[in-house]
């Protein structure tokens, strides 16, 4: 590490590297892609994206958790958008339908067509799962069977007994969803979280002052970097940041924070070499839920953080796309998380 640059500046900004990520690391093994509360009845369902893969997450009738391309086998149109309740997927194109379980239940207008088996046709299925809240889909295997503490080692290795008793909790209700496009490569933000408060007392003068940035401490797992620090939060915030904050990174692009009654994740998903989508999942205690003030004055401390660290991504990326910059070097002593993340990337697109 005290010998070590940073990754190039092409790594942030190359269309073609990003194709790579996508084929090597995000299209390979779990991948976090949602939470259990939106999928939490029968016939609930959400949608999204990777790449160039268009998935649905559903829960059929039989409360079973199912996972498909989000794309109708007649025509290629996609099925479903959003998320909400339904008992079956019409393909808006044509009207073929299927069953929450992916089966074809009805093709239309099909009279006279040959060698035709409504069995072959049924929606193509993605392997899902759950760890904890989270709901978590692997697109290079399609096999459904799959064992919920196998899961938690394949995702987080050594690091899920930790995870496991620093307070991520199925039982926190989801508060609210907040999404931001960010105009910087999707490493740019991981960076930015990974780099252990270096840039905090800096860039971030509320939350530093809550803060004891010298009880910082980064655990590094095989797949997991985790950091923590005590707080020593102003009275009137002592109920949003608690004593102790714990943020884990779950590589490649995966954050949750701990800290207080709250909990909040991150997902960092690359729209292009040059920009992201950040989804934020607020959860908290619920002996707190009636307590709006506290909700809103929390959510409020917790943008603006967000706002500041756009503008620093933003910033960064700006200077990557620069002829004046080339690599850089880390901070031995905070930045070993950030290293971490870089040597897992750099491990599986070089294998």
């Amino acid at each position: 590490l005290a010998s070590a640059v940073t990754p190039p500046s092409g790594w942030y900004t190359d269309p073609g590297f990003l194709r790579l990520e996508l084929d090597r690391v995000f299209l390979r093994g779990w991948q976090a892609v949602g939470h259990i509360g939106q999928v939490k009845n029968p016939n609930d369902f959400f949608t999204g994206s990777l790449g160039n893969v268009e998935f649905v997450i559903c829960r059929d009738a039989n409360g079973k958790l199912q996972a498909f391309h989000n794309v109708c086998r007649h025509h290629a149109s996609l099925l479903a958008c959003g998320s909400g309740q339904k008992t079956c997927f019409q393909c808006p194109y044509h009207g073929w339908t299927y069953g929450l379980d992916g089966t074809l239940l009805k093709a239309t207008r099909i009279s006279g067509i040959k060698n035709f088996n409504k069995n072959d046709f049924g929606l193509l299925p993605i392997k899902v799962a759950t760890w904890g809240p989270f709901v978590l889909a692997r697109f290079d295997d399609s096999s459904q069977d799959t064992v919920d503490d196998v899961v938690g080692d394949e995702w987080l290795g050594s690091a899920s007994d930790l995870l496991s008793r620093s307070g991520i909790d199925t039982s926190l209700p989801h508060i609210c969803r907040r999404e931001y496009i960010i105009e910087c490569n999707w490493k740019v933000f991981c960076d930015n979280y990974l780099d252990g408060g270096y840039h905090v007392p800096y860039a971030h003068g509320a939350l530093a002052s809550g803060l004891q940035l010298q009880s910082y401490e980064t655990l590094t797992y095989e797949k997991v970097s985790v950091q923590r620090c005590e707080s020593a939060p102003e009275e009137q915030d002592i109920d949003r940041l608690g004593t102790k904050a714990t943020y884990a990174f779950v590589y490649p692009n995966f954050m949750i924070n701990r800290y207080g009654p709250w909990m909040d994740t991150n997902l960092a998903v690359p729209l292009d070499a040059t920009r992201c989508k950040v989804v934020f999942d607020y959860f908290l205690n619920e002996s707190l839920l009636d307590d709006q003030d506290f909700i809103d004055r929390s959510l409020k401390d917790s943008e603006q953080v967000q706002i500041e660290d756009i503008a620093l991504c933003e910033g960064v990326q700006r200077g990557l796309e620069s002829p004046a910059y080339g690599v850089g070097r880390y901070a031995p002593s905070v930045e070993m998380a950030m290293h971490h993340f870089h040597c897992l990337l750099h491990a599986n697109l070089s294998g």
